[in-house]
């Protein structure tokens, strides 16, 4: 089974209207604004704050991306707040107490990870409202998290490679393209004969090709580095992916249970890999996703593992192909994700305020297919 069709349910019937779409982004970002609350932050679902120092302040569930999110968010719905002050303010409270869960095996160095750890918050501040010495300290951990052993995106390397080439590209300076190139070249060196990487995560040691932590994902922070490997990692990538597609009349996936979502599976494999694996196989993967429909109330509707992640990959086949089609059904995918985000919120009597599995996310999709731009929030752009 490529995957279990009781988690999903059938996408609403409401045709795409780009007028009401922009109404609930503005909505979602007013309703940001009026809950934030300059020390307290947003209030965490249980899931996001599970055994965690609340507010919680990363990038992944945390203050730092639901205020990258409200800025990336600016063209089309604007925040109230002053984004640069509350990135500040979020990173003072990461400082005094990491948001880190209780319990977890933290790789070393922990405040280094990009979706975890300083590094998030830090970046986040240095976008809105530049400053040397925090640039100092995020150069600092970059290169310090260079040989981290996870070798995957939230805690290791890959996810500070981002970190130096948004810096690289927001500043241009000489020092953040070296440590990106620097990075870049000490990650390709522990790639295994196999294509693929060992990651040791949570006390144990696994290799994986899926988005969040896995080959597909490290390979795509390869790419943000300009450098002659980059052909064969596509090309050998690409092998890997058509040797390792679990096939089933006409449709694929990738991973040994039967998920469907960007953090694991065919999704995050089309985010990643979309403009280099096997067209056929990304037909397969898309149409999977398609079939499937959005996922039900238990993932939600966020871009991590919800509705809104599955479609950022239609709007990846769209981007490979140019056929319209994709792009229609990315846009049913971000009408029931928008819709599916206003009845949780109601039933709960909030909205989710995080970047990954929560409400801004979601605008960001639904902004994405207003925009048509497949780029994905933090993996593709910064």
């Amino acid at each position: 089974m490529l995957y279990d069709p009781a988690q999903f349910e059938l996408l609403i019937d409401e045709p795409w209207n780009p007028a009401r779409v922009e109404d609930a982004i503005a909505e979602i970002v007013a309703d940001a604004d009026t809950r934030f609350d300059p020390d307290a932050l947003w209030p965490a679902h249980e899931w996001d704050g599970w055994q965690s120092a609340l507010p919680m302040k990363n990038l992944y569930v945390g203050a730092a991306g639901v205020i990258w999110a409200l800025a990336a968010l600016r063209p089309v719905a604007e925040s109230r707040l002053d984004l640069a002050t509350a990135a500040l303010r979020a990173l003072e409270r990461w400082r005094a107490e990491p948001d880190f869960m209780e319990g977890e095996v933290i790789p070393t160095p922990g405040e280094a990870a990009l979706f975890l750890g300083e590094t998030g918050p830090l970046l986040v501040s240095l976008l809105l409202a530049p400053d040397t010495s925090r640039a100092d300290r995020l150069h600092e951990l970059v290169r310090a998290n260079r040989d981290n052993e996870t070798d995957e995106l939230f805690w290791g390397a890959p996810g500070t490679l981002l970190a130096a080439a948004a810096m690289r590209d927001a500043t241009g300076e000489e020092r953040w393209a070296e440590a990106a190139r620097e990075t870049a070249d000490a990650l390709a060196a522990r790639r295994g004969e196999d294509g693929l990487w060992t990651q040791r995560l949570w006390g144990e040691e696994l290799k994986s090709l899926g988005a969040s932590h896995g080959a597909v994902a490290n390979v795509r922070a390869l790419l943000h580095v300009d450098d002659p490997r980059n052909d064969g990692l596509r090309r050998e990538t690409a092998a890997i992916l058509a040797e390792r597609a679990i096939r089933d009349d006409g449709f694929a996936n990738w991973t040994d249970e039967p998920r469907l979502q960007w953090c694991v599976g065919a999704p995050g494999v089309l985010v990643a890999a979309w403009d280099y694996l096997d067209g056929e196989l990304l037909m397969a993967g898309a149409e999977l996703i398609w079939q499937a429909g959005a996922h039900g109330d238990e993932k939600g509707h966020g871009i991590c593992h919800g509705t809104s992640g599955n479609g950022f990959a239609l709007l990846k086949a769209f981007a490979r192909t140019g056929d319209e089609l994709w792009l229609e059904r990315a846009r049913r995918f971000a009408v029931h994700a928008l819709a599916q985000a206003e009845r949780l919120g109601a039933a709960n009597g909030r909205r989710r305020y995080s970047l990954f599995t929560g409400d801004v996310g979601t605008a960001l999709f639904a902004a994405a297919c207003l925009e048509t731009d497949p780029r994905y929030p933090v993996f593709d752009t910064l």
